[in-house]
């Protein structure tokens, strides 16, 4: 009877709801506050990625970049830019302005030098702190021979199952072995998703296997690789397997880009290269070269005269199916690329050309008109040209990409640092309807990369000692029909962020957003409409941390979208624990929601296994909960494991449950 009151107490009336979470204050859970800061920082974009659903693994990108400074952080007293610029959302500014200071002063003794700095500030140094070193030393031990491994394996499982039907077990399971030897390093990953076979194929083998051996030097010859890698060429437009960058309008992360090839580890199956790869520097001018051949998964149809090609690129990696089975590894990709840049003085030059070639040509056979400017062939050339220059508290940056077809992808940036608490981005691209990379992701692009003009802007501005507010506005227009929309269309979005820092242990933030898209309507009888989907939503967020080992977070969104005028509601309390004298951390959540249809649903991102995420899509009435345990169970191993469950209400009974359960392993020696 008692379990009954309190359900009907939860679900009917809200201040109780609030009430119920902050009297749970009381219950101490919690983790470990340098882990609770890189949460923080991955969290801050994630949900934004979830929110746009463009690219989930640009998710699984960031989280890959901000867990590798983690594993290896930057020692910022090397006075080595290259290694300083592996603080990927720092500016050329503060770049710059590190390298300065060090040749300067000579070294950084503490991290609260840096918020004094010009362009740094307390926030920031923040953010840097889980990634940074004061060791003077660059951290790629090139005189040690020592090999040093880790390991890794996740199992994961949700009930009740979606699809019985699937021919693997229910289990995903990841495996991640790497390896470093002076300048050495390999690296090897295996991952089978739910439903899929755990061996298939002959010989057999994992659904997806990606393996590397790579060298890094200092002299001419700075990096080998054989095997799966990934690379990113000025602003990617052309070239960028990794994190589409520029995805928030209040944190805008490194809009200039930079150069990179680096051994792939990611589990995304259609976007890397596999092949060999090499960078070389002579002075101040560098020159890149990769050759790939690999097979990815696609649709492939015959023409009347019995010819094969290609209909559409099947990009889930999803094979627990017969019909996705058979678009497996169904098409060979070669592709080939040349880059070389230089610097000159405050100004870096660069060039790029890549190629993709494939074995059976592309054919679009719907006739609907937003499919008219598709790519269509058996190869597709790219050409770049990109540019960075420095003039005083100004930079200038952009990029000219084209095929081979006249379609076109520019941008151009200016980053302008008026004073030294006050940062001011904007941003204007163009990608053309027909433009293509298949391994470009440009600043700002849509998921597909083309048909979108956009003009971007954000400002970061230390209002006061402890205040810290942001805002940025994206105008966008789309000159061709794309999906759901059957006519060319705008959209919008608008955000401004506060933080408040009042000491060490507590910090506030308000976040109040605005999109605006425009979509076909539903209700349309004959020619299509469109209307314009509109949502607004505030969120407030309360982090306080009362000891070192205890973290409490209380967070509420509240959010509204038209036509219609849906609501939806979300109220969670975290307590994040670490125990003193055993070595075990405890994250807990409970988030209870209310959205009115699927338009107001809400995201909140979670606390999950090293190197993965989680960011469930709640709509609907019900709560969402999770327990993580993590054990260092030794000095060179530790264990986390995660129950979650999510439960869906209907007049007042729970209608659907839903359990997950995950495991992790990992070991270093």
């Amino acid at each position: 009877m008692e379990l009954c009151v309190i359900n009907i107490v939860i679900y009917d009336k809200v201040m109780n709801r609030v009430l119920l979470i902050f009297l749970s204050i009381s219950i101490s859970f919690s983790l470990s506050a340098q882990h609770e800061k890189v949460s923080d920082i991955i969290s801050s974009i994630a949900e934004e990625l979830a929110d746009d659903e463009s690219d989930p693994e640009a998710v699984s990108a960031f989280i890959d970049k901000l867990q590798e400074l983690n594993d290896k952080p930057v020692r910022i007293n090397s006075a080595d830019e290259p290694e300083l610029s592996r603080l990927f959302f720092l500016t050329d500014f503060q770049v710059k302005a590190l390298l300065d200071y060090v040749h300067s002063t000579g070294r950084i003794v503490s991290i609260y030098e840096i918020a004094n700095i010009a362009g740094f500030n307390r926030e920031l140094v923040s953010m840097m702190t889980p990634f940074i070193s004061l060791d003077s030393e660059i951290a790629n031990h090139h005189d040690s021979i020592r090999i040093r491994n880790s390991f890794l394996s996740n199992f994961s499982s949700r009930y009740p199952v979606s699809d019985a039907s699937a021919p693997g077990s229910l289990w995903k399971i990841l495996v991640r072995y790497r390896f470093t030897a002076g300048g050495f390093s390999g690296s090897l990953t295996s991952e089978k998703d739910g439903g899929e076979k755990l061996l298939s194929g002959n010989p057999p083998l994992p659904d997806f296997l990606s393996a590397n051996l790579a060298w890094t030097g200092k002299g001419i010859v700075r990096k080998l690789i054989a095997g799966d890698f990934g690379a990113r060429f000025g602003m990617g437009t052309n070239i960028n397997t990794g994190l589409r960058t520029g995805l928030s309008l209040t944190q805008s992360g490194y809009l200039t880009g930079r150069d990179e090839i680096k051994p792939y580890t990611s589990t995304d199956e259609n976007i890397f290269f596999r092949g060999v790869a090499a960078q070389f520097q002579i002075k101040k001018t560098g020159l890149s070269i990769f050759c790939s051949m690999n097979r990815i998964d696609a649709t492939i149809d015959t023409t009347d005269d019995k010819t094969l090609f290609i209909k559409t690129f099947y990009k889930s990696g999803l094979h627990n199916s017969l019909s996705s089975a058979i678009k497996k590894d169904a098409v060979t990709e070669y592709c080939y690329g040349v880059n070389i840049s230089s610097d000159f003085n405050n100004i870096s030059l660069g060039l790029l050309m890549s190629e993709s070639r494939f074995n059976f040509p592309v054919e679009r056979i719907n006739p609907d008109p937003e499919n008219i400017y598709d790519f269509r062939g058996y190869k597709n050339l790219a050409a770049s040209a990109y540019y960075k220059a420095l003039f005083g508290k100004m930079v200038l940056y952009g990029e000219l990409s084209s095929n081979l077809n006249g379609r076109i992808a520019f941008i151009q940036g200016l980053i302008f640092r008026p004073a030294d608490r006050l940062a001011i981005n904007i941003l204007y691209r163009n990608y053309h309807p027909g433009f293509t990379g298949f391994h470009g992701k440009g600043l700002f692009s849509s998921s597909s990369g083309d048909n979108i003009k956009g003009i971007f802007g954000n400002f970061t501005f230390e209002a006061a000692r402890h205040l810290f507010i942001s805002g940025g506005c994206d105008l966008r227009y789309y000159p061709w029909l794309k999906y759901r929309c059957s006519a060319p269309s705008m959209g919008v979005s608008r955000e401004i962020r506060a933080k408040f820092l009042p000491s060490d242990k507590i910090t506030i933030e308000t976040v109040y957003n605005y999109r605006m898209n425009a979509l076909n309507s539903q209700e349309t009888i004959g020619i299509e409409k469109q209307e314009n989907l509109t949502s607004r939503s505030i969120k407030g967020v309360i982090r306080y941390s009362p000891v070192d080992n205890l973290t409490i977070v209380t967070r509420m969104d509240y959010k509204v979208t038209q036509p219609g005028t849906n609501t939806g509601m979300l109220l969670l309390q975290d307590f994040n624990f670490r125990f003193r004298k055993v070595p075990v951390s405890i994250w807990f959540r409970y988030c209870i929601f209310k959205t009115d249809n699927w338009d107001s649903r809400l995201y909140t991102y979670e606390n999950d296994l090293l190197y993965n995420f989680s960011i469930p899509a709640l709509s609907g009435d019900g709560n969402r909960s999770y327990v993580m345990l993590a054990w260092e169970a030794a000095k060179f191993a530790d264990v986390r494991l995660k129950y979650a469950y999510t439960g869906l209400m209907q007049n007042r009974n729970y209608a659907t449950e839903t359990k997950e359960l995950k495991v992790q392993v990992r070991m270093w020696f």
